[in-house]
């Protein structure tokens, strides 16, 4: 009997054996020499299944979710304004923004606590740290989330009425977003640190470095803020953790405008040496960017696409377009990855700030693909970049049609995370972040990978099938 000529090379090459959700069969093959393609499965948790064929069930999903992903991609970001944030936002004194889902004084972390006691310090309502941490426990400060105004902010992401906010909009939904200057790294407000270097850098950019930057911006506006974005992906960064090529192209744009300023020559050139010397100067651009995108998805119904991950600290929460402003939450994890000097895992907070919209809108660690030298910075190898990219595909909707990843022949990155798919898989989703010190006024500690808490995507899927015509329980 002939053999098949597919089937002929069984005999005279080595196998490679796909296997999924059966780890002692993949070892038992390993220990053998063999090949093994082992897929990332896992059944869903018991509790869910009932919301997950539900929610798969509901004839509203698959063009909602479309409509979702249309709207995300379709998103513009220009940057058009630099402002205050008591102008931009309304921002009252005695009113702070800060990254994550709503926190109380009592649950934030050091870095949280950190990042507040300085802003209570740089808005000149305290004299001491130990006045501002009295004020703040007493409630004297009201605490409220960047996301409840459409602002992003990193790490603690802690603003305070006298900051300046970069304005981005997106004219094809008629959208805004906001976020704060960046302090470039190590001992920095975001990042929970407070001593006098922090306040008199904030100072800085406050007298100095906004004026100038708004004069700037006002000059060149608008900059397409999106166009960067897809060409840095061009050029080897992925958004949330490398912003090299971003920061550059950035600094091309305002350059002009920004040296021939109304300021002094040593402001101007002390503000492009600190601009240029940022590596992270684009991050806070690129935030309110992928804000813009993932709010164009808000509000649509049976739509099981996230529109916000974000992190305090204490808690991971995320947000979906059919479910509204409901936050779904669970304790945010603590990164694993790389520590500057020597800094160790003790040294670590839990995962902490907005910077998750980058993943959320399909870049960051869902384009780690894009820049395999990130693997530098935040721990891992380059097949491990690639295979994030690569996997990040089974739980979003669709493609980017402007953001693409040339090792992958430009593919668009995968976009719009889907909470049936996260919770069908047990796969969810990567984030590459910077760490922030345990203890209040430590600083940046080191860089690395972390994922959500899985209950995060189970609460959110109950809502959602809760929300199905002809539902009355979950």
């Amino acid at each position: 009997m002939a053999v098949h000529h597919d089937l002929r090379g069984l005999l005279t090459e080595d196998p490679v054996v796909a296997t999924a959700g059966v780890g002692p069969l993949s070892d038992a093959l390993r220990d053998q020499a063999v090949v093994v393609g082992e897929a990332q499965w896992q059944p869903p948790p018991d509790a869910s299944v009932d919301s997950l064929l539900r929610v798969m069930a509901d004839r509203r999903r698959a063009d909602a979710n479309a409509l979702a992903l249309q709207r995300m991609t379709a998103a513009g970001a220009d940057l058009v304004d630099v402002r205050p944030a008591h102008e931009a936002l309304g921002l009252e004194r005695g009113t702070f923004l800060h990254a994550g889902p709503p926190l109380e004084w009592e649950r934030a972390s050091g870095p949280m606590r950190g990042a507040l006691i300085g802003a209570m310090l740089f808005e000149g309502m305290a004299d001491t740290p130990e006045e501002a941490e009295a004020a703040l426990a007493s409630g004297q400060v009201v605490l409220e989330p960047c996301h409840h105004r459409d602002a992003v902010g990193p790490m603690a992401g802690v603003v305070s009425p006298s900051m300046w906010l970069y304005e981005l909009r997106d004219e094809v939904h008629d959208h805004t977003s906001w976020s704060s200057l960046n302090e470039g790294l190590g001992k920095v407000l975001r990042y929970g640190a407070y001593g006098p270097e922090v306040i008199d850098r904030l100072h800085w950019m406050n007298s100095v470095l906004g004026p100038l930057l708004q004069q700037a911006v006002r000059a060149a506006a608008p900059i397409d803020v999106k166009a960067i974005i897809a060409q840095m992906l061009q050029m080897g960064d992925e958004g949330h953790n490398r912003n090299r090529a971003g920061s550059l192209m950035l600094l091309r744009e305002l350059l002009p405008s920004l040296i021939t300023a109304d300021g002094s020559s040593a402001d101007i050139a002390e503000a492009v040496r600190f601009s240029g010397a940022n590596e992270h100067f684009f991050l806070n651009l690129g935030m309110p960017a992928c804000k813009l995108s993932t709010m164009a998805a808000e509000g649509i119904p049976g739509s099981t696409v996230v529109t916000t991950m974000a992190r305090n600290g204490t808690d991971f929460g995320i947000r979906t377009a059919g479910t509204g402003a409901a936050w779904f939450t669970g304790p945010a994890n603590t990164p694993e990855g790389l520590f500057l000097g020597a800094y160790g895992p003790d040294d670590a907070n839990p995962d902490i700030g907005d910077s998750a919209i980058t993943e959320t809108a399909g870049i960051g660690g869902f384009a780690m693909a894009a820049a395999p030298a990130i693997v530098k910075f935040v721990g891992g190898d380059v097949p491990f970049a690639l295979r994030t990219t690569r996997t990040m595909y089974e739980i979003t909707v669709g493609e980017h049609t402007a953001y693409q990843v040339p090792i992958l022949e430009f593919r668009g990155t995968p976009t719009g995370i889907d909470v049936a798919a996260v919770v069908r898989t047990g796969i969810l989703p990567q984030i590459n972040t910077g760490m922030a010190g345990r203890v209040a006024g430590t600083g940046q500690v080191g860089a690395g990978l972390v994922t959500p808490p899985a209950q995060c995507f189970t609460q959110a899927l109950d809502a959602l099938a809760g929300s199905v015509p002809g539902t009355t329980s979950v």
